[in-house]
Order: C-alpha cells, then sequence, then structure tokens
C-alpha cells in the first residue's frame, strides 16, 4: 500500500512538472517568434501605457531583449535580459509558478518593466503579467501584444 501511494504521488508530482515545463516551452517559443509592442501597462492603478508604445520588443533565445524605439532617431535598441524561470518548488501545476524575468538598467527609459513578472495567461500572440509588490507596495499588470 505505501509503495502505491509513493508511485501515484511520484507521477502525479512528474505531472505537474511536465505541465509547467511545458507551459515554460511554450510561452519561450511564442516570445522569441515575432516583435512585440505594451498593449497595456498599468503601475499601481495608474495607466502608463502610452509611455511605452512607440516601443518594439524583440526576445531573443539567448535571453536577450532589445527594444527599438519608433520615435527615437537613435538606431541601436535598448539592449535587456529575459527568462522565464519556475518560482516555486512546490510544483503544484499552477501557471503563476512561472516568472516572466524582464530586466533593463536602471535609469533606462524601459527600466519599469524591469520585474520577475507573474504570469496570468498567454497565447501565441498574447501575453499578460501581474506583479505584486511586497511591503504594502502596489498591484502592476503587462499586457505585452505580438505585432
Amino acid at each position: 500500500m505505501r509503495k502505491l501511494l509513493f508511485s501515484a504521488l511520484a507521477v502525479s508530482l512528474l505531472a505537474s512538472c511536465s505541465k509547467w515545463k511545458n507551459d515554460q516551452k511554450q510561452i519561450n517559443k511564442a516570445a522569441i517568434d515575432g516583435t512585440w509592442i505594451v498593449s497595456s501597462y498599468i503601475d499601481d492603478g495608474d495607466d502608463e501605457t502610452s509611455d511605452f508604445t512607440s516601443f518594439r520588443l524583440n526576445f531573443l533565445e539567448d535571453g536577450t531583449l532589445n527594444a527599438t524605439d519608433l520615435l527615437s532617431s537613435n538606431t541601436n535598441p535598448y539592449v535587456g535580459s529575459w527568462s522565464i524561470t519556475d518560482s516555486n518548488s512546490n510544483d503544484d501545476d499552477s501557471l503563476d509558478d512561472l516568472d516572466f524575468n524582464i530586466n533593463f538598467a536602471v535609469g533606462n527609459k524601459l527600466d519599469d518593466l524591469s520585474d520577475d513578472w507573474d504570469i496570468i495567461s498567454y497565447t501565441d500572440s498574447e501575453i499578460k503579467l501581474i506583479d505584486v509588490s511586497g511591503g504594502g507596495g502596489g498591484t502592476d499588470y503587462l499586457t505585452l501584444t505580438k505585432q
């Protein structure tokens, strides 16, 4: 009986791990396949989307994030990094255990987007993210849409 229970638990944990690994691969594949825009950015209740509408984001397979400002005469992109990581070791098969990490240098026009965002939902053409700040901070929402 104990052996059967252990086997069932092991299969359940493996399935949970496989589910988030599958989500991780699918989100990663969607992100690197195309150019993205910030279609919504809500910073603690304030809609700041207009601060980012001129940017085009390219998530590269090597973890580099290039952002081009269409309103700038500078042809060099803002360079940052990105990754998708598992933020929780209990493997409860929850999508919000995955973090969509965005990092730009402090002082960069895009540093407001730098965070370890929780994933609310995703499709091949839209990724919805949330960040709840600790210590009484606010809640931020970021929606990326593929062009």
